[in-house]
This record gives C-alpha cells, sequence and structure tokens, in this order.
C-alpha cells in the first residue's frame, strides 16, 4: 500500500456525512457550505470543476465541466432547464449509487442544487432504480426537507423562481440507465434510447436543455466547492484527481463498497483492501468496470485504476465495478450469464442488439456445454465484428466487448488460438 493512503480519509464514505435523510445532522457535518460557494460565485462553479479534474463516475469517465459548459451554452427560450441524477443502477457487480443514496442523499441533492445554480436551471429530478426502495424512501424525505430549507430558498432567490424538486422511480429496467432513455422516460414514454446528436445538454426533457449526471459525480460536486479544486487534485495518486468508489465482488475474502483514491492498483484493491482471494483459489481475472468491459488478468495487478490508466490496457474503469475470479473458474460460463443478461436488458428497440445479443448467448452456452463446434467459434468472430455500432446506445458494443476480449484472453476455453485485441 502506498504512502498516500497513510493519512488518507474517505470523502463521500466518511462516517459524518452518511447520516441518511437527516438535513440538519448533514449540515451539522459542514454540509451547504458547497451551495453557499456556488450561490456566492455561481460564475465560477465550471471553472472550479474544470480544475479540480472532476469525470463523469458513471462510466464514461468524460470530463464533468465539458458536459456542463456545453449545457451553458445552450440557450433555452422559454426559460427550461434540468438536472437529472440518474440513479437507475442495474448492471452486476456495481453497487456504489445505491448506498450513496440510502445513506448520503443530501450531498448528492445538494451537488444537483450547485448544478442549478451554475446552469440556471428550475427543475432537479432524481431519478432512481424502483428496486431500491429504501434509496427511494430516503430520497423522498430528504426532498421534503430541503423543500423547506432557507437554503433552498437563497436557490429560488438566485434563479428568480423555486426550483422544483422530484423524486422519480425509473423503468426497472437496465437500459433505463442510458441518458436518451432516461429523457424518454421522464416525458412519459417507454424508455427507449435515442440516436445522438442531440445530446440531452442541447435537447433533453420536453426539448430543453438537460444534464443528466451519475450519482457519484453530483455527490462529490459539493466537497470540490466548499474545499477547492487543489484539494479534490490532491486527493488521487499519479496524474488521477479525486476519490473513487470500487464496487469488489467475486471469489475475494472482503467484497463491498471502497472509497479509495482515483488510481489505487488494482493489487491493492484486491490484495489489500479486498483480504486477497477465497482460500485455497488463485486470482484469474476480474471483469472491469462491470461486464461490458474487456478482462484484466494476472499480469495487469500493477494496473492504477483510474480512467486512463485502465484505457491503457485495452479496458475501461466504467463505474469502479471490480468482478473478480479465480482459478477453476469458467470465463466461458461468466461471460455467458453476463451475454443473457444484456439480451434479456435489450429494449428491442434495434433488430442487431435483440438478435445479436440473442444469437451471442446461444453460441456461448453451446460451448459451455462443450458442444462448440469450429463453425460456432467463426460464428462467434463473424458476430463481433459485425455487431459494434449498430445499435442506438452502447448495449450491443458493451456485450460484444466481453464476448471479444473472453476470446482473446482466453482462447483455450474456446479450443481456439489467441488473436489480437482490438482497440475501444
Amino acid at each position: 500500500m502506498t504512502e498516500h493512503m497513510a493519512d488518507f480519509e474517505p470523502v463521500l464514505l466518511h462516517p459524518s456525512r452518511q447520516v441518511g435523510a437527516d438535513l440538519e445532522a448533514w449540515l451539522a457535518a459542514g454540509g451547504g457550505q458547497g451551495l453557499q460557494a456556488a450561490l456566492a460565485q455561481p460564475d465560477a462553479v465550471i471553472g472550479t470543476l474544470q480544475a479540480a479534474g472532476l469525470r463523469g463516475m458513471g462510466g464514461a469517465g468524460f470530463p464533468t465541466w465539458q458536459k456542463w459548459a456545453g449545457m451553458a451554452e445552450v440557450e433555452a427560450p422559454d426559460g427550461v432547464r434540468h438536472i437529472v441524477c440518474n440513479g437507475n443502477e442495474d448492471e452486476p457487480g456495481t453497487f456504489k449509487d445505491r448506498h450513496l443514496l440510502l445513506h448520503t442523499p443530501h450531498q448528492i441533492i445538494e451537488g444537483m442544487l450547485i448544478a442549478a445554480v451554475a446552469l440556471r436551471a428550475s427543475h432537479v429530478t432524481l431519478y432512481a432504480n424502483p428496486h431500491q426502495a429504501e434509496a427511494l424512501e430516503a430520497l423522498r424525505l430528504a426532498v421534503a426537507q430541503w423543500r423547506t430549507s432557507p437554503l433552498l430558498g437563497r436557490v429560488a432567490e438566485c434563479l428568480g423562481r423555486t426550483p422544483e424538486l422530484n423524486v422519480t422511480p425509473s423503468s426497472g429496467r437496465y437500459i433505463g440507465g442510458e441518458d436518451t432513455a432516461v429523457i424518454s422516460w421522464l416525458e412519459g414514454g417507454f424508455p427507449f434510447p435515442r440516436r445522438k446528436p442531440p445530446f440531452p445538454t442541447q435537447q433533453g426533457v420536453g426539448g430543453a436543455p438537460t444534464l443528466v449526471n451519475n450519482v457519484e459525480t453530483f455527490a462529490n460536486v459539493p466537497h470540490i466547492l466548499s474545499r477547492g479544486a487543489e484539494w479534490y487534485r490532491s486527493l488521487g495518486q499519479g496524474e488521477a484527481a479525486g476519490t473513487k468508489l470500487y464496487s469488489l465482488s467475486g471469489d475475494v475474502l472482503n467484497p463491498g463498497l471502497y472509497e479509495l483514491p482515483m488510481g489505487t492498483s488494482l493489487q491493492d484493491l484486491v490484495f489489500v483492501h479486498g483480504g486477497g482471494m477465497l482460500q485455497g483459489r488463485a486470482f484469474k481475472a476480474v471483469f472491469t468496470g462491470g461486464p461490458s468491459n474487456t478482462l484484466l488478468t494476472a499480469a495487469d495487478l500493477d494496473v492504477a485504476l483510474d480512467f486512463d490508466s485502465v484505457r491503457a490496457r485495452k479496458s475501461r474503469l466504467g463505474t469502479g465495478a471490480m468482478i473478480v475470479i479465480s482459478e477453476g473458474t469458467s470465463v466461458v460460463r461468466k461471460v455467458s450469464e453476463y451475454i443473457d443478461f444484456f439480451a434479456a436488458g435489450s429494449c428491442g428497440q434495434c433488430p442487431s442488439c435483440k438478435c445479436g445479443t440473442f444469437q451471442l448467448s446461444r453460441l456461448l452456452h453451446r460451448f459451455d456445454s462443450s458442444h462448440g463446434s469450429a463453425d460456432d467459434l467463426r460464428a462467434l468472430r463473424n458476430l463481433c465484428g459485425i455487431l459494434p455500432g449498430s445499435g442506438r446506445c452502447g448495449l450491443i458494443d458493451g456485450a460484444v466487448t466481453v464476448v471479444e476480449s473472453s476470446l482473446h484472453t482466453f482462447p483455450e476455453e474456446y479450443g481456439a488460438v489467441r488473436q489480437p485485441l482490438p482497440d475501444i
């Protein structure tokens, strides 16, 4: 473990901030200071996020300030702008957002109100998975407390109108977490993804500019505004900034949710914080960022878990989910399970996705039952070549990525030889 960890204190998961739906306790722990800083200098918020290096924590790692700045440039003729927190979280191995929604709802709401101040938005919506009933109830209680808070009155003075705070259950479908599907659901439709552009920041709910950010992203914002960009940057390791929530699961002794410096090594996450492998098991591989990215092996244990370093290994950090598997575990079976999930989660709008995930699943089950042939292997590789980019969202691309990675990394499990893995 690095010296950097010796004096490290969690930010989002600090015990004093996990107060649930108790606004008084949140304010007593220092909450509200970020919002007050934003109210004092609304025009400085985006620049502060840029200096801090905050990136989107929902998977893509896109610089947060760029998304906010892009929306700030879009005219809203009727003055309507929306801020949406995407808490649909439904992918295997990812459980960070539900923890934040349940235990720290006020830091999320404060982050959204800071966005409302910076972007002159008066519609603020918490969009959460209905399967997380406790988290939804905590959000409703927290929102009710904000509605009577003097701080919301100050936001209203800044905006010239009282912001509308709402909690909206999502469809509960995996595809409902895609940002344009979020827009469709909030407009009263089925959560069908749409082609981009236009992006939600240009044309979102009801055609109005709409900012959609992940739960973890919004949760970081109050702390950056209250403690400064330099402080946030100093929390990371190497060139990385801030902290990251890692959802660690699989064949480790201590699975769980860990907040660590962005850039913590995979070795430290698994063998120090996670306690190492289950007794008698050896590390085989890890599905990074959930089941829609490439596999990393023991040769990658030294990788720094930040967006750029993981991408340099031809994978993605994604949501920070790390699903560890041990020697003796069938990679084909795990991949088959994940492709079944994607096939069930496809909205059916794009034939290439609905039919493609079904065919991938069918072929993988053949290999899992030791009935896969050379023709099946050729068919699997052909699908991996023709399916990417054929859907309106990234579901089919993610499904192909994990299949292709398993073919490259563990070809012997398919009775094949290793082939080059394309860049992603």
